[in-house]
């Protein structure tokens, strides 16, 4: 009787065989699944190249079942060169996980798009391309497990591949809506910055609708394609004032804007670390902000920052008019102050426009004072302006108070995500009185680069200093809080894996006497 064969033996010869295709099948199956849930987190992140692979990278080193099923891939996918069956370890990982990011979503669905079909068919085209190139060297199977392992970054250059096509696709809207501006001829007022862009917004139209025909750009339409969507569905003849939000994700992209969308007034808001892991430094995210200014011949800048102040001088001694505003310099060209008991008052070159003025909790003296500079250059009446802003309405989820069925006071910031943001919303839990509970609910900051870590500890000690209890949602900067938070007497410290949980948590335990605090809230594709 021969000796039976070993598996050294059996494995060359199966990597052509039965065993090889059973593997390639798996994997391309595998595909499906993974594809989904890097698709929509493509979605979530704008379709921006090297997003996906970011996600993934977060995702797989989730402790304890990600690290454990990214090892078996890869052996898997290791052991599959010899022994073609081994890769079925590799399909059914890629297709089990990452655990916790689930395919249908909780909160964020697949929208299918037609953008979004085209990025599934260039995905899918990839998968196909790169299994039959390396079935044409090598074994087929080979080629189908590294396909699997690699499906977020397949989804990254698909994203890229598409970029120029989903241009050129959009430039007929474009072209539409800068028709329909030079048509309706409105005055264009753009507002950027890394925060307080929509509330600024908000602020504008705000103050000059009563004397004029404002639209401004509705939620968060600030890329080139919600703006020209704005500008298409909203700019009705007529309208005099159109105010536009203009954001950016990249150098370049506020510039496009404003080539098409040029600003008669240009504001920028504020600059921080928001989104400092795309742009790597706050000098390159001024710069990118500062495109705004370019076609603009009123600038609207608030010189608290000294970088802003900076760029202020420099634009001034072009021979720009700039207004100047601030929420401690009296004698800026606008200036809002905030006394202890959170009213405010308003000067303009000095002068007292308004004083102990009762506006919503979220609305920021300095947005305030962009908002009313802007007013001023397009002629609203100075003693108008009291009344105006005594009407200011809240901005939904941005420091919004409100009372829960149970009587607990509840501050909506889940709009919010910045540290200043986040400072301004603890001292608005500590100026709420609540004699009982004082929650914080978080999932803590992100898109700060480097900083993460140390933003979010940093929150933590200031949390701790505030509440009573503190729930961190999620795992994203769950370590770093719980680092910053510590363990000091009086205060309560949980962690939840989703946010209804901490909801559910209190509606059950929070009455008349107790506040709660939403500080930002994380789309489900954050781990």
């Amino acid at each position: 009787m021969s000796p039976a064969p070993t598996l050294g033996a059996l494995g060359p010869a199966a990597l052509h065989g039965p065993a090889a295709w059973v593997t390639t099948a798996a994997c391309v199956a595998a595909c499906v699944p993974a594809g989904l849930r890097w698709l929509r987190v493509a979605q979530r992140e704008h379709y921006l190249g090297g997003a996906v692979a970011r996600f993934a990278v977060r995702w797989w080193r989730l402790a304890p079942a990600n690290p454990a099923l990214a090892a078996l891939a890869l052996a898997g996918a290791v052991l599959s060169f010899r022994w073609p069956l081994a890769g079925l370890a590799t399909a059914a990982a890629v297709a089990a996980g990452p655990r916790g990011l689930s395919v249908r979503g909780r909160t964020a669905p697949l929208h299918w798009t037609r953008r979004l079909r085209t990025l599934a068919a260039a995905s899918g085209g990839l998968v196909v391309a790169v299994v039959a190139a390396g079935a044409a060297v090598g074994p087929v199977s080979a080629a189908a497990v590294v396909v699997a392992l690699l499906v977020p970054l397949l989804v990254d250059l698909a994203c890229r591949a598409i970029a120029p096509l989903e241009r050129r696709l959009g430039r007929h809207f474009v072209d539409e809506a800068a028709a329909r501006l030079a048509r309706v001829a409105p005055t264009v007022v753009g507002v950027t910055g890394s925060f307080g862009k929509t509330s600024t917004k908000g602020h504008i139209a705000h103050l000059l609708r009563p004397t004029r025909s404002v639209v401004a750009t509705p939620a968060s339409f600030n890329n080139r394609a919600g703006l020209a969507r704005a500008v298409n569905e909203h700019l009705a003849d007529g309208t005099e004032v159109f105010v536009a939000e203009m954001g950016t994700y990249r150098p370049g992209e506020i510039a496009d804007l404003c080539s098409w969308c040029p600003p008669a007034i240009a504001v920028i808001t504020a600059i921080g670390p928001v989104h400092l892991e795309r742009f790597g430094s706050e000098a390159r995210i001024l710069e990118a902000k500062a495109e705004i200014l370019a076609t603009a011949g009123d600038l609207v800048l608030p010189v608290d920052d000294p970088r802003l102040a900076a760029l202020a001088d420099r634009c001034a001694a072009e021979g720009r008019r700039v207004v100047r505003c601030s929420a401690v310099d009296r004698t800026a060209g606008v200036c809002v102050t905030r006394g202890p008991d959170g009213r405010v008052s308003v000067l303009a070159d000095g002068r007292l426009l308004a004083e102990d003025v009762a506006v919503p909790p979220g609305a920021q003296p300095t947005n305030l004072a962009c908002a009313v500079a802007v007013a001023l250059l397009l002629g609203v009446e100075r003693d108008a302006l009291g009344g105006r802003l005594a009407g200011l309405p809240a901005v939904d989820h941005r420091l919004q108070a409100g009372r829960a069925g149970s009587g607990a006071v509840v501050l909506d910031d889940t709009y919010n995500a910045n540290p200043s943001g986040a400072a301004e919303a603890l001292a608005a839990l500590a100026a709420s009185g609540a004699p009982g509970r004082r929650v914080v609910v978080t999932p803590g900051m992100v898109e700060l680069g480097p900083r993460q870590d140390e933003e979010n500890r940093r929150f933590g000690q200031a949390i701790a200093g505030v509440a009573t209890d503190v729930i961190v949602v999620g795992r994203t900067n769950r370590a770093a809080l719980l680092a910053g938070v510590g363990a000091p007497a009086g205060v309560e410290v949980r962690a939840v894996r989703r946010r209804d949980e901490a909801v559910g948590w209190v509606r059950a335990h929070l009455g008349a006497d107790d506040a709660v605090l939403y500080e930002n809230d994380l789309p489900d594709h954050y781990p």
